[in-house]
């Protein structure tokens, strides 16, 4: 019989996205954490497809709860190319969210840590994000740190 800390372990897996996440909630969990309007199936059959496409470079990842059959986290990260630094390579790790029900269960954490440890076996020399101030603290737990400021421009 399986303790409790390996039970948790398997339900809380971290695994690429894959087509039938849509139908477990992958959208909704997106919706918490921005403007993220419903896509139909063949949208998102489209979407993940042309992001298949590019391998490695970019990861779409979920951690599904196994017992609830629901996505519950997930996070993403695309490899830059670039020619500074010997041509190298830059992680940018993107959209991190974990559903309100499963906080404070380390799933963040997880997500990141999967995320970097992708940038790093990619090559990258170093992983960068965005983030709220509010989850700054959150970030440095994961082992970034605050490095001058980010600019936006919206066009919608």
């Amino acid at each position: 019989m399986q303790n409790n800390s390996s039970q948790e372990e398997e339900a809380f897996k971290v695994r690429k996205l894959e087509i039938s996440d849509k139908d477990k909630g992958f959208i909704q969990l997106l919706q918490q954490l921005t403007s993220c309007d419903s896509v139909s199936d063949k949208e998102f059959e489209e979407r993940f497809q042309e992001l298949s496409s590019y391998g490695d470079n970019h990861l779409v990842c979920v951690i599904e709860d196994t017992r609830s059959g629901k996505i519950i986290a997930s996070g993403s990260v695309f490899i830059e190319k670039k020619f500074i630094r010997n041509c190298g390579k830059v992680g940018h790790v993107e959209d991190v969210v974990v559903d309100s029900s499963a906080r404070g269960m380390q799933l963040g954490k997880k997500i990141v840590g999967f995320l970097t440890d992708h940038a790093q076996s990619m090559g990258c020399y170093k992983v960068i994000l965005d983030c709220s101030t509010e989850n700054r603290a959150f970030y440095e737990r994961c082992g970034f740190k605050q490095k001058e400021i980010q600019m936006v421009r919206y066009f919608i």
